[in-house]
């Protein structure tokens, strides 16, 4: 009875908070990073990227590869298409059908205001290039006490650990507010790509290692060529020096006067001291240009059709719109699709997702047609008959007219609207 009498003055309006979950430091096992299998701060924070079988490449990371034009600009054009579309949530149900859910809690974060103070398009851009660069990205997505989604906020990157219980997985990271924080998988949203067993997300830029690797070699050679002289050589001295000290005081006197950018000055050598180059000769970088290691081969990689970075020399504009339809088909739904089906995991509930309802990015911004032709499609569609004309009109955002909610004949058909006499109703 006197339980009874105390929940019978609790007040109504109390909230019930759910208690953090949160995994003991001993239970929780940190993924197995090694030079095989890196973690993502070994490689891109520090530095300590994939190499190439081939000695002399440099190491290839996302922090390195992101300052190759090609890279970013891949990364730059799938981010920036996927984030700039809605995001819409619909849900399909026995027969088929699928209505769209115009009020679901995750439309307001995805499309208006993903976190507080952080606009939904930046969110997701933020989460979209990371994917695309690193091949994973993180954010926070807690849930109040009725287990309704609170917001969608992007972690730093580079600042985020996978913990691993069994087949359980916990994430530490630092969140928007400054606190270090372990939640279990159900809060976060984790993407990951070409994940070999599921969870450990891999760059494209990593896999294909080796091609990237000759692709920045050619870009750091260029730079020094542009830079005005070489900066990358070896010293060539003979033993007929005094003592080691003059000898090492020589080295030092040629290397300072090549590496330093300021000199204009030749460096003064006898007749026993040479200097040989390591750059790439004219002959390689040339040859780097004829494959074109730095534009079409790093445009496969992301499958970026190459018109959308600008090389232009692919196609014309009389096929714009055709390319237009293969970058969607070819590049954007293999990226949309794979954000689409990991973003569910983190922003709908399982009851929701086995109720039907799913996410979709609503890619008709990108294929808009002229108005010329889209009023032509609605004729066809409004007196086709397949569509009602207030129909046509809400799309165009007009207002319904009474005439509009009839459904037009076909175009071999006329509506007989003329009253009928007394004669033909007998």
């Amino acid at each position: 009875m006197k339980l009874i009498e105390r929940l019978r003055r609790a007040p109504a309006d109390q909230v019930r908070a759910e208690p953090p979950l949160t995994a003991s430091a001993d239970a929780g096992q940190s993924e197995t990073s090694g030079t095989a299998r890196p973690v993502g701060w070994l490689t891109d924070g520090i530095g300590f990227g994939t190499r190439s079988r081939v000695k002399g490449l440099p190491p290839v990371s996302a922090i390195a590869a992101q300052k190759h034009a090609t890279v970013f600009a891949c990364c730059n054009v799938i981010a920036g298409d996927l984030s700039k579309v809605p995001v819409k949530i619909y849900r399909r149900g026995p027969d088929g059908r699928e209505e769209r859910l115009r009020d679901h809690p995750a439309s307001y974060l995805l499309n208006v205001e993903a976190a507080p103070g952080v606009p939904a398009a930046v969110a997701r851009y933020a989460l979209a290039y990371a994917y695309t660069l690193r091949g994973r990205s993180y954010a926070y997505a807690p849930r109040d006490g009725s287990g309704e989604l609170q917001m969608i906020e992007p972690t730093r990157q580079d600042g985020c650990a996978v913990l691993r219980l069994g087949r359980q997985r916990f994430y530490d990271f630092e969140d928007g507010a400054g606190v270090q924080r372990r939640v279990p998988g159900r809060s976060m949203v984790h993407l990951r790509y070409m994940a070999e067993d599921g969870w450990t997300g891999r760059s494209p830029i990593e896999v294909a290692a080796e091609s990237m690797g000759l692709a920045l070699a050619g870009q750091e050679a260029a730079a020094r060529t542009a830079a005005g002289g070489t900066t990358k050589g070896a010293i060539v001295l003979n033993d007929d020096y005094q003592d080691d000290e003059s000898r090492a005081r020589t080295a030092t006197r040629i290397r300072e006067s090549l590496q330093d950018p300021d000199t204009r000055e030749w460096p003064v050598l006898s007749l026993s001291e040479d200097i040989k180059k390591l750059d790439l000769s004219a002959a390689d970088q040339q040859l780097l240009e004829s494959r074109k290691f730095d534009r079409e081969q790093i445009a496969a990689i992301y499958r970026v059709p190459p018109s959308k970075l600008q090389m232009l020399e692919h196609g014309v504009k009389a096929n714009g719109e055709q390319q237009a339809i293969d970058y969607l088909t070819d590049c954007l739904l293999h990226w949309a699709t794979l954000v689409e089906q990991q973003l569910m995991m983190g922003v709908l509930t399982e009851g929701e997702r086995r109720g039907g309802i799913f996410l979709r990015h609503d890619f008709g911004a990108l294929l808009r047609p002229t108005t010329k032709d889209r009023y032509e499609a609605l004729a066809r569609a409004i007196g086709g008959p397949f569509m009602l004309a207030n129909e046509g009109r809400r799309i165009e955002g007009l207002d319904d007219v009474p005439e509009g909610a009839v459904l037009n004949p076909a175009p071999n058909m006329t509506r007989d609207t003329a009253p009928k006499s007394e004669e033909e109703t007998d």
